[in-house]
């Protein structure tokens, strides 16, 4: 029997509903998957980039599959490395044909690639590294992962520890501090129509991993909204849903505040909420500037792993809001 496939117009639903269903069995394993991807890359952002391409990339291989993969884990691994891996030569090749500009003004993941392991370390060697010292996965564990023998793994591990040390961060030129100054005076003040003055006509703006939009006027009536009022939503989630209700954690309908501090050289937007017993950190705010305005927007309120690693290096509290704003299908 044939099926007739959905019309355009029916396909985003046809695939929510199967991305909502992957997601019940693959994002418990998230916490694991960006603890791997945090020791590959050296830093928070660009983990949870590598973390949410390798969820997409196996949400597609998966479908390509007659069957699932009997270690889940160990699967999810072996497409970070994969895309990891891809990135890293793809990365030195574009710095050996044109080295004085990548030196000049590569970006902030090209440089954060040339980080502690990965400047001395091949690809395959930090990966080895980092699922053996970091995981205690055995040698055919990770052979496993890394598509080649035990004794490859065995060579890369002893060339990638050979090599391993520390080295410097280079940090990229902070956004201009006016910027910054208005965008929390607007936004404490709670002045949506000041904050989305400060957009460029062709900003992005963006929830990482649940939303994108383009614009002041998207901005104004989306994540701008979202940001300046959803406390209200928060502090009401088992009535209003909007958030998963077991992250409520007390939290008041007090309009939030939020204020820049220096994370690593690059200036951070600290979205403080306020609960019953006290002001925690329940978002965090990356910005990119042109002159006096922002060009990018890019707010982590559904990264729950970067928001507690950010702010344990800060020594600031936080409560986490879970990986997505809706119940798991399954319950």
């Amino acid at each position: 029997m044939t099926t007739t496939p959905p019309a355009s117009s029916e396909l985003p639903q046809a695939l929510q509903g199967s991305w909502l269903r992957f997601l019940d069995v693959y994002e418990p394993l998230r916490p694991d998957l960006y603890r791997y991807c945090r020791n590959l890359t050296a830093s928070p952002w660009d983990a949870d980039d590598l973390v949410q391409d390798t969820m997409a990339r196996a949400f597609t291989t998966l479908g390509c599959m007659n069957e699932a993969p009997p270690n889940p884990r160990a699967w999810l691994f072996r497409v970070a490395s994969n895309l990891w891996i891809d990135r890293v030569r793809r990365l030195r090749k574009e710095r050996q044909v044109e080295p004085d500009r990548a030196r000049s003004s590569e970006p902030r993941a090209a440089r954060e690639a040339a980080g502690t392991l990965i400047a001395r370390l091949s690809p395959q060697e930090s990966a080895a590294v980092v699922l053996k010292d970091a995981f205690d996965l055995t040698l055919e564990e990770i052979a496993e992962v890394l598509s080649t023998t035990v004794g490859a793994v065995k060579s890369a591990l002893h060339g990638g520890r050979g090599k391993l040390m520390e080295l410097p961060e280079s940090e990229p030129p902070a956004p201009a501090r006016a910027v910054l100054d208005a965008f929390c005076a607007a936004f404490n003040a709670g002045d949506l129509a000041r904050l989305t003055s400060l957009l460029l006509d062709t900003a992005e703006i963006e929830v990482v991993r649940v939303h994108t939009e383009y614009g002041p006027e998207a901005a104004r009536k989306g994540v701008f909204q979202g940001m300046l009022f959803g406390s209200r939503m928060l502090a009401e989630a088992d009535k209003r849903g909007g958030i998963d209700p077991r992250f409520m954690q007390g939290a008041l309908p007090t309009l939030p505040r939020v204020e820049w501090r220096v994370h690593r050289g690059e200036p951070i937007l600290l979205h403080w909420y306020a609960h019953k017993d006290g002001e925690f950190v329940r978002g965090i705010t990356r910005v990119d500037t042109e002159g006096d305005r922002l060009s990018r927007v890019r707010n982590y309120f559904y990264t729950p792993d970067v928001l507690a690693e950010i702010c344990g290096e800060l020594g600031v509290p936080c409560r986490v809001n879970g990986y997505r704003y809706f119940w798991p299908t399954a319950g």
